[in-house]
């Protein structure tokens, strides 16, 4: 018996940023905002909303994981806590350059209008 994979479609940008994000719909005040920007300042508007996004889901990691005590796969030692915080921040950065939650999408929006309107009265 063979096995095949499921042919989708591939997208050439990041979904998480792409114009048609907007409740399923067009953006057409994001895709006016990307004529006026320049491609350097969108990548750097990009990873400016990815490493946000990151540190927001460390603050909510850190968060779920800070009445963890005893038992588990640090054991209880001095050193748990860095250890923990160490694999909270890996486990948010993880998530965020996977797609995170959608805070990213909508801070790289507002960045790239705000750097938009900044061109446009300057």
């Amino acid at each position: 018996m063979q096995t095949g994979a499921i042919n989708t479609p591939r997208v050439a940008t990041s979904s998480a940023f792409s114009v048609e994000s907007r409740n399923g719909r067009p953006d057409f005040e994001l895709a006016a905002a990307l004529q006026k920007v320049s491609p350097q300042q969108q990548s750097k508007a990009q990873k400016t909303a990815t490493d946000f996004e990151a540190m927001f889901l460390n603050s909510m990691f850190s968060q779920m994981t800070s009445g963890l005590k005893g038992e588990g796969p640090f054991g209880d030692t001095p050193g748990t806590g860095v250890w923990r915080s160490m694999l909270t921040e890996q486990y948010s950065k993880t998530f965020a350059n996977a797609g995170g939650v959608g805070v990213a999408t909508e801070v790289y929006r507002t960045l790239i209008l705000q750097q938009a309107k900044t061109i446009r009265t300057a």
